[in-house]
């Protein structure tokens, strides 16, 4: 992954639920300004710009408070100046024989290839930060304009495809440097 030419130009696209599982294998969370660091050391980058996909419960759907995760959405855009991409996780009721029941989707495989191919002009390399081989159709499309994919998951969440798709993989969980942050904890559940 390295080379000398320190004038490139990275962006990352972080699928959170993706990245969310690993953290969940590590019992840690992340800590982004030193991710981002890492990933600029990593790959020799001039300029690095990190896209942070989620989507999130809409309020009064959980039996806890949703204010820390629109803190930490404020912390990457105004801390870390990350762009932030999230979305209301949409609620499907179903209905069979088995029962009644709420389905929920949050997928946001749709906007990572939009920013992607949009901004393909504005980088040298890509930072996939996902292991849905979904996205191997989108990996050669962008390898075929002549930029590099560097796939960046871990052993448990990710694809063949995409582990191979690209130009190089990095397992996260192997990832020597110091990324992580503090550890995680069940959450307190709120009393109703």
């Amino acid at each position: 992954m390295e080379e000398n030419n320190n004038q490139k130009i990275i962006y990352v696209f972080i699928d959170a639920s993706n990245l969310w599982e690993t953290q969940k294998v590590k019992g840690k969370f992340f800590d982004f300004e030193k991710l981002k660091f890492y990933l600029k050391k990593i790959h020799n980058a001039k300029d690095i710009k990190i896209f942070y996909y989620t989507a999130y419960p809409a309020d009064g759907t959980r039996d806890y408070s949703l204010s820390g995760k629109h803190k930490f959405f404020t912390y990457l855009k105004k801390g870390l100046v990350f762009i932030v991409r999230k979305k209301e996780i949409k609620r499907i009721s179903i209905h069979n024989e088995i029962g009644d029941f709420i389905e929920e989707k949050g997928n946001m495989d749709v906007e990572i290839s939009i920013d992607m191919i949009h901004f393909k002009n504005h980088y040298d390399e890509v930072v996939l930060f996902s292991g849905d081989s979904d996205f191997l159709a989108l990996v050669n499309y962008i390898k075929n304009a002549n930029k590099k994919v560097y796939i960046y998951s871990s052993k448990n969440n990710i694809s063949e495809e995409l582990r191979t798709g690209g130009n190089g993989y990095k397992d996260i969980l192997k990832i020597e440097d110091d990324i992580w942050g503090r550890e995680l904890k069940h959450r307190e559940q709120n009393d109703k």
